[in-house]
């Protein structure tokens, strides 16, 4: 678009400066919008769409953006106001305000063990996140993929569907999350070659081959960051008589948590209350005793690791032998966990460069990696 601004002036020789200023402003402006929208420019708040990854975890939700990376971790946690019958908070907010609520309040976590339990706050959650990531930058719609739990239905599929459309996207695609883990590990899912990812999230534990863009063999267990912090507090309960929190046990896990045993044990003090009393207490901790709370459900995982080698083809078995098992998600970041699996299954095991976010990641990706697939 092209406007002669002299000419303009010539047709209006009567006009005064102010007036030939405000032409010019209106000309300038017009212009830049007609590049806008020919797409000839991309300035300022305005930008080209780009694909937005979503993962909706158990424990956290993060958003990732092809052009910007991560843009959003939030806690997977709504508070909502029964007097009202509104939502008060949504993520990080709500997860400040679950220890002091009131009881007209009730805190949901709308996912639990890979499985929406209360649809109608996930898809409140889900529009809020969207909404926040994507902000005022986009005026074309974006591509937007949805890592979904692994216990999802078909009925529930098609609605997280509807609710990302009614969020602002062009188009929708929803995720299995092995592919999404691959994919965010930079392992490339469209060769003919096997890979086996184990994703341990806060949920659910999932694992599977995959060859060529597709999973081969999969299972999913309900053991994983969460069950592992409610391991840690079953035996500190047990063995030492103190009530402690899912946050202490978090604090723990990653202070001194380990799958293995190790030649120098670390130790930490830990604050609770006296089961006996209800008084304050506190007790030393050692990275031993936090193996030995661990060892059922790490023991768990990697027999379902090695159920998932059995059930694979020779061929694609060959690949992974030469390939190794790639490890991700939050409860990946457990120490000694990659070898533990590789102790028990023989296989070279390594855990992936930001395990907690390679899920969102690929996720994002998904959708151009399908588009180059199909072209």
């Amino acid at each position: 678009m092209h406007v002669n601004i002299r000419r303009c002036f010539v047709m209006n020789k009567g006009l005064s400066i102010a007036e030939k200023l405000f032409i010019i402003s209106v000309i300038i402006c017009i212009t830049k919008e007609y590049q806008i929208f020919t797409g000839s420019i991309w300035k300022g708040d305005l930008m080209p769409a780009n694909d937005i990854g979503i993962d909706l975890g158990t424990t956290n939700s993060l958003v990732y953006s092809t052009g910007r990376g991560l843009v959003l971790s939030e806690p997977s946690v709504v508070v909502y106001d029964k007097d009202t019958e509104k939502i008060k908070a949504i993520g990080e907010e709500a997860r400040q305000m679950a220890g002091h609520v009131t009881s007209n309040m009730e805190v949901i976590c709308p996912i639990r063990q890979g499985m929406i339990i209360d649809f109608v706050v996930m898809e409140k959650m889900l529009k809020y996140f969207i909404a926040k990531a994507m902000g005022r930058r986009a005026f074309r719609k974006p591509r937007i993929s949805v890592c979904v739990p692994s216990g999802i239905t078909e009925i529930e599929r098609k609605a997280v569907e509807e609710a990302t459309y009614q969020a602002g996207a062009r188009e929708v695609f929803l995720v299995e999350e092995p592919i999404a883990a691959a994919i965010g590990a930079g392992v490339d899912i469209t060769k003919p070659f096997g890979n086996l990812i184990v994703d341990i999230g806060g949920g659910t534990t999932d694992i599977a081959v995959i060859s060529i863009g597709g999973v081969v063999v999969s299972s999913t267990i309900k053991v994983a960051g969460d069950a592992f912090d409610q391991a840690i507090m079953s035996y500190i309960r047990k063995t030492h008589s103190l009530f402690i929190g899912s946050d202490t046990a978090e604090a723990i896990k990653i202070k001194i948590g380990t799958a293995i045993e190790e030649a120098n044990p670390q130790v930490m003090e830990v604050k609770g209350r006296n089961v006996l009393t209800g008084l304050p207490k506190k007790v030393k901790l050692t990275s031993e005793e936090i193996r030995e709370a661990l060892k059922d459900a790490t023991g768990q995982i990697v027999e379902a690791v090695h159920g998932v080698l059995e059930k694979t083809p020779p061929e694609l078995a060959a690949d992974i032998v030469d390939r190794g098992i790639v490890l991700a998600g939050g409860g990946a970041l457990l120490r000694g966990m990659d070898a533990l699996i590789e102790q028990r299954t023989g296989v070279n095991t390594l855990t992936v460069q930001n395990a907690m976010h390679v899920v969102a990641v690929g996720t994002g990706k998904y959708a151009e990696i399908m588009s180059r697939m199909e072209s």
